[in-house]
């Protein structure tokens, strides 16, 4: 992403965010001498629920903006989920201008992140981020990530736990690893080389791509659902960040792996989500 997009993103959240909340820290009031002793909250109970909002904060030293969709609250723990990723990338960028010290960059530290309802059904719910985080260099750090939350189940859907065998990542990874290298040829032939010189290319990405689709689940953790009119699982859609399986030219890749390719490995738990053949 150019620096000139990330500018663009972050001016949007800017005329988008409501402006400032004020915060009210009054120092907590001294115990009275026979106050009853407080009653502990029990080991197993559920996080504080959070309610999100948009949030942008600007200075001299840095342009913060990040956005969600309403809809999300409707799930606590999709909600949980998403502010939490958001923190981290927060506190990551609130540290590096920290480091600064007294000096003032050059060109403003930058955090541009967007979450988007990707897809939203009684059965499955998903979320798209997409951003960066500038803290000087060439361009900024991109910032990808998928959220599936499953609302009758109460329960983040995470790769570890859809497909729970080897072989079933190694069929992932040869279906994923076929089209990313279908993809990198067709680009090969639309940029203005020679035969030998596209072989080359093409020799070099098939490296990345190897080194990106191995049969891991950490290698396929950022999906999303493509639903049928039946609002059943028709594809994954796994997304590869920059660098992933390509050089940060070019961008985020994904590959969309039909139900019939992941039915079989599928665990037995999540099969009802998808559609049949």
């Amino acid at each position: 992403m150019k620096r000139s997009g990330q500018g663009a993103c972050a001016a949007a959240l800017i005329v988008l965010a409501i402006a400032g909340c004020g915060k009210n820290d009054a120092p907590a009031p001294a115990a009275a001498p026979e106050a009853a002793p407080a009653v502990e909250a029990p080991v197993d109970a559920a996080p504080a629920a959070v309610e999100l909002h948009d949030v942008i904060d600007t200075n001299a030293r840095y342009v913060l903006g990040i956005s969600y969709p309403p809809a999300a609250n409707a799930h606590p723990g999709l909600a949980r989920a998403l502010s939490d990723y958001a923190g981290q990338a927060r506190s990551e960028l609130l540290k590096a201008v920290d480091e600064l010290g007294n000096d003032t960059p050059t060109a403003p530290y930058e955090l541009s992140l967007a979450f988007d309802m990707a897809v939203d059904t009684p059965k499955v719910v998903a979320v798209s981020a997409e951003g960066s985080s500038y803290t000087g260099g060439a361009h900024g750090q991109p910032l990808v990530a998928r959220f599936v939350w499953l609302p009758e189940r109460q329960e983040l859907l995470t790769a570890q736990a859809l497909v729970d065998s080897p072989k079933g990542w190694q069929a992932v990874s040869d279906y994923t690893r076929d089209k990313l290298l279908e993809q990198a040829m067709l680009r090969a032939q639309g940029e203005d080389l020679t035969p030998e010189e596209q072989q080359a290319q093409v020799r070099n990405l098939s490296k990345m791509i190897d080194q990106g689709t191995t049969p891991d689940a950490a290698n396929f953790a950022q999906f999303e659902p493509v639903m049928d009119a039946g609002g059943r699982i028709a594809a994954l859609r796994f997304v590869f960040p920059p660098y992933q399986v390509g050089p940060y030219s070019d961008g985020t890749q994904t590959v969309d792996v039909p139900a019939f390719v992941l039915l079989p490995h599928v665990a037995a738990g999540y099969r009802e989500l998808f559609a049949h053949p």
